[in-house]
């Protein structure tokens, strides 16, 4: 009976992995531009490598590119087997960003993988360059462009969309000027914009920012707002154009995942969440890179639960393709356009 009801599993997400996505255009991966048909089930927020020394030690000595693939490419290969076919690698710059790792990652595994451009003002600004506390808005959002017109330092790979980081009780001038900075770079990239963000009252903050300056809520990705536990703000959020990012899932918190799925279900705004894991990942300093936490369980435990839990197919499909593609698709979302 257990090897029928995981082999029907393996049906299902084989069919969603096969499915072609609403809205076709063009997502970047580091290995170019890809459409958004061939981008299948998709994983929207983890991570390979972090190292969190701060941004005035990190360097890409600290890590040997060949032992991080050791490490990193079984669980990769593992959910390429499940049928997942693209991976939102989230580390950003002064993090860990390494670009022709994720590459070489993506040529051995089969999966294709996004990174980013953007500062991380989280963790007490620990993870901002000198520059980003001196320069302006505009001058941010010239560097960020620079590496999608050109590529990231001398790589000539390109990002996927636009990573940063706050924190705090609200908004600082420093994380105001990061989301400023971002939306300049999304209106003159099409780039999305996925913050870390946790507490409801930073995304509104965030959401509010982006309007200001003629970003429509639909180029913006509310990290972490699982960690927000009054739900009817997800679906305030969703309501404005939001995408609610569920992106902790593990082996101990599928019920709590439910829970907020059903919520969104109830309110049909199913269309505007993405789920992922944010785990991995590789530990510089650490030996063999510490404990590395796999990207499976969405496929093992949440997607089985969801099938009990009475959620569609097409609904799974537009959890785990629609809404990836059209979240990741390359476009200016510009608040008047979304007002007509």
């Amino acid at each position: 009976m257990k090897i029928k009801k995981f082999s029907f599993l393996i049906f299902i997400i084989i069919f969603l992995s096969q499915c072609r996505t609403k809205e076709e255009g063009i997502i970047m991966t580091v290995n170019g531009p890809l459409s958004t048909k061939d981008m299948g089930i998709t994983l929207t927020h983890e991570h390979i490598l972090v190292d969190f020394i701060g941004a005035d030690s990190i360097n890409e000595s600290r890590w040997d590119k060949s032992q991080v693939i050791e490490r990193a490419l079984p669980f990769l290969k593992e959910i390429r087997m499940a049928g997942c076919k693209t991976l939102v690698e989230c580390t950003p710059a002064f993090l860990g960003r390494d670009p022709l790792l994720l590459k070489a990652l993506s040529d051995s595994s089969g999966l294709n993988i996004l990174t980013n451009t953007g500062y991380y003002g989280a963790g007490n600004n620990k993870y901002l360059p000198d520059f980003a506390f001196t320069e302006t808005a505009n001058e941010l959002s010239g560097r960020w462009v620079r590496e999608w017109t050109d590529g990231i330092d001398d790589t000539g790979i390109k990002p996927g969309f636009i990573k940063i980081g706050v924190a705090g009780d609200s908004l600082s001038d420093l994380h105001k000027k990061l989301v400023i900075a971002a939306a300049l770079t999304h209106l003159a990239t099409g780039l999305t914009i996925a913050s870390h963000t946790g507490p409801a009252i930073l995304a509104f903050e965030e959401i509010d920012i982006l309007k200001n300056e003629g970003v429509s809520p639909e180029a913006f990705i509310w990290v972490h707002a699982q960690n927000e536990k009054d739900h009817s703000n997800h679906v305030k959020a969703a309501k404005m154009g939001a995408w609610v990012s569920l992106d902790g899932i593990n082996d101990d918190n599928i019920a709590e995942y439910i829970s907020m799925l059903k919520n969104m279900k109830d309110n049909n705004l199913l269309k505007r969440v993405l789920l992922s894991h944010d785990a991995g990942w590789y530990h510089p300093g650490e030996e063999n890179g510490g404990d590395y936490r796999g990207y499976a369980t969405l496929f093992k435990k949440l997607i089985p639960r969801l099938k009990e839990e009475k959620f569609s197919d097409t609904e799974i499909h537009n959890l785990l393709v629609n809404n990836p593609a059209s979240a990741f698709l390359i476009k200016v979302r510009n608040l008047k356009d979304t007002r007509q």
